[in-house]
């Protein structure tokens, strides 16, 4: 049985943010709920993470479904994609593929 997180950490599983202007504290203030969203993940399983950044584009999903979708970033996304657990938390990562393009 998975334990979901309390609220609102259990709309927080995939976010967007971008340092150093757009931290995901200042995100969640001025536009809430559209730079992260739920995922069905939780402790003690693999899943399947999906990231696609193209120009002001940004796709992520998880096991196959997606369930972030930024289709007009103010300007094209460069520099780049982090991938962070909680503190506290541990994480493994496997085949781990990036395909900058």
């Amino acid at each position: 049985m998975r334990v979901r997180p309390p609220e609102p950490r259990d709309q927080r599983a995939i976010q967007y943010f971008a340092y150093p202007d757009w931290p995901f504290g200042r995100l969640r203030e001025e536009r809430p709920g559209e730079f992260e969203t739920s995922a069905d993940i939780g402790p003690d399983s693999w899943h399947r993470l999906r990231v696609e950044v193209e120009g002001g584009r940004v796709r992520a999903g998880v096991d196959g479904v997606e369930r972030l979708a930024l289709d007009s970033l103010a300007r094209p996304v460069h520099g780049r994609v982090g991938l962070f657990v909680d503190i506290g938390t541990e994480a493994f990562f496997s085949n781990l593929l990036v395909d900058a393009r």
